[in-house]
């Protein structure tokens, strides 16, 4: 099982000073790369956050945005109202309502929603919230970033499958052209040395020899051999257990892959070869755009 490094989770819970909101964003990087925003003075939780999301995500870079929502402290003890404020909202609704002839009234859900009309004592937002419960909220959020990557890997993995076995059926098609193209080359050479040497007849053993040296300088069997062992490689990363990040190997594999290709298609010689070769090369591109999303 493979993981993208593209994921989104989010969770909240009610604390003393309000509503805290997290969400943890990552997108694809080739480390562990972190950017954690909090509100003012909850500063001192990030390292705690930071290390928490670790063994969640081992790769990619992560937008970690911590929010307090202090509307809600309007139902607790020693909150109040700024008036002023809410009846400059009021105002400020009404006149937009007729200007631009809007049907209805200002309503009390609507002033909610500007948190800054609710006053609350001046205290240590952070006060009540430990450093554990903190850690708690971005387990959960991360819990659920994971649950989508490994999602979104799953589509990875059937699209990278669909790409291997195109690329094993044209590996078919060069393993069963390569043997065609040495006795079609060999009898055009016959024909060329007849046709250079008037009718004389031909030396069998200096043909053979030539066709030897032919058959040893356009020899793919090797390239072969080692392509179907990347390929099968590739598929024991993608089906394993995900107990560890495979992003860099497939993308090393990729690499070696495109290497055989290259050479199997500068041993080509031959207009099919070249055309597999290249249908190859059109794979192995498809599949490191995409691996290069892989945790």
């Amino acid at each position: 099982m493979i993981r993208s490094m593209t994921g989104y989770g989010d969770a909240e819970v009610d604390a003393p000073a309000g509503r805290l909101r997290l969400e943890v964003k990552t997108v694809n990087h080739r480390f562990f790369n972190t950017n954690v925003k909090t509100p003012s003075g909850f500063d001192r939780f990030e390292k705690a956050m930071t290390d928490a999301l670790k063994p969640f995500i081992a790769r990619g870079h992560v937008n970690a945005y911590l929010s307090l929502d202090r509307s809600v402290v309007a139902l607790q003890p020693g909150a109040s109202i700024d008036l002023v404020k809410a009846r400059a909202y009021q105002a400020a609704l009404k006149g937009l309502k007729d200007e631009l002839e809007l049907p209805g009234e200002p309503t009390l859900e609507m002033l909610a929603r500007f948190s800054d009309i609710f006053r609350v004592p001046e205290t240590d937002r952070t006060a009540g919230i430990e450093e554990v419960d903190l850690v708690a909220l971005v387990q959960t959020a991360a819990a659920a970033l994971r649950a989508m990557r490994e999602a979104e890997g799953l589509r990875l993995a059937a699209d990278l499958d669909e790409r291997l076995t195109a690329i094993g059926a044209h590996l078919d098609e060069v393993e069963g052209r390569a043997p065609k193209r040495l006795v079609e080359q060999r009898d055009k050479l016959r024909a060329a040395v007849q046709e250079l040497t008037a009718q004389v007849d031909i030396d069998d053993d200096r043909l053979a020899r030539e066709i030897a040296y032919l058959a040893e300088k356009w020899d793919i069997n090797e390239e072969i051999v080692r392509f179907r062992s990347h390929i099968e490689l590739f598929r024991e990363a993608i089906e394993g257990d995900g107990s560890e990040p495979v992003g860099k190997r497939l993308g090393f594999l990729v690499q070696e892959m495109l290497r055989e290709a290259n050479t199997v298609g500068s041993k080509a010689n031959d207009a099919a070869l070249a055309q597999a070769s290249v249908a190859i090369k059109e794979e192995i591109e498809r599949i490191r755009e995409q691996v290069e999303n892989v945790e």
